[in-house]
């Protein structure tokens, strides 16, 4: 039981939405703490997140019956959690540490609001830094590139995720393609960080792309996984100012300091209940 909770929703809009959600937290004894929405005039579609504490201790639970008859009214999708209950992220990674490195040191110094219960790579790269913080370790090696082998692999995955009730799955550099079931599995709680700004230089080397191209920004973008790789909803988007004179190898280094911050941000504010899903875009509240 505890006093402070979160409500996220998005419904179809219509008058009388936020009377309805500050008449319960009123019925409730609830107190607003803060309070954020947005109305989509193009897809006639309402955003709202607010943070409210209690005078008394309570069950999450309990709110969320007592508030379901409205959200069913009003044809919600909504979310109602305790402030400080926090998400348990797994973390996938391949043979490029540098966001595995940069979460962790982040999650050990009380800077970023989450649990991470486990790692899974398909190299064996990172195992000691796991157990210098005492995470446990998964290697599930991709030896080929059947399919069969690619099942079994994703199933020993999909085991993880239930054994340790993960919140959130996040492809650290993880550099896998995840099947059209797993990503379906995961839809709305798997998060990529891919090293380009989308939606340009998808796939492959894109700094390198970049170079050819002879941009002047390089960036990253955090966004959700879809089965349709690189065009997941985007969290967040980071740049970097280049020129002319940096050579390929330059321009990887500066984005992977890009790409740290852009995956810690959307970590964050998924953890702390920001980002709605408004169809193939995103709603942060930050």
């Amino acid at each position: 039981m505890t006093t402070r909770f979160i409500l996220k929703l998005s419904c179809p809009d219509q008058p009388g939405i936020v009377h309805t959600v500050t008449g319960f937290l009123l019925e409730q004894g609830g107190n607003i703490l803060t309070s954020a929405q947005h109305g989509d005039a193009a897809h006639q579609r309402f955003f709202m997140r607010i943070e409210f504490e209690c005078a008394r201790p309570v069950e999450a639970q309990a709110l969320r019956q007592a508030f379901a008859g409205h959200a069913e009214r009003l044809q919600m999708d909504w979310e109602l959690v305790a402030s400080a209950a926090k998400t348990r992220v797994l973390l996938l990674v391949s043979k490029l540490g540098h966001c595995l490195n940069d979460l962790l040191f982040r999650v050990q110094t009380n800077h970023l609001p989450i649990e991470i219960p486990a790692i899974v790579s398909n190299h064996r790269d990172f195992y000691q830094l796991a157990a210098s913080h005492n995470i446990p370790f998964h290697h599930f090696p991709l030896l080929n590139a059947s399919e069969e082998q690619k099942q079994a692999q994703e199933r020993k995955i999909r085991e993880v995720i239930e054994e340790n009730r993960i919140d959130l799955v996040v492809l650290a550099r993880y550099m896998q393609i995840l099947s059209p079931a797993l990503c379906e599995y995961l839809s709305g709680r798997a998060i990529n960080i891919h090293h380009s700004f989308l939606p340009s230089f998808k796939g492959a080397k894109p700094y390198h792309q970049a170079h050819e191209r002879g941009v002047k920004l390089i960036g990253a973008t955090a966004h959700y996984v879809t089965s349709h790789l690189d065009e997941g909803p985007i969290i967040e988007q980071e740049v970097a100012r280049i020129d002319h004179s940096m050579p390929p190898e330059q321009l990887v280094a500066i984005g992977r300091d890009v790409e740290c911050v852009t995956l810690a941000r959307a970590i964050q504010w998924h953890a702390e209940h920001r980002v709605l899903m408004n169809g193939n875009r995103t709603v942060v509240f930050r």
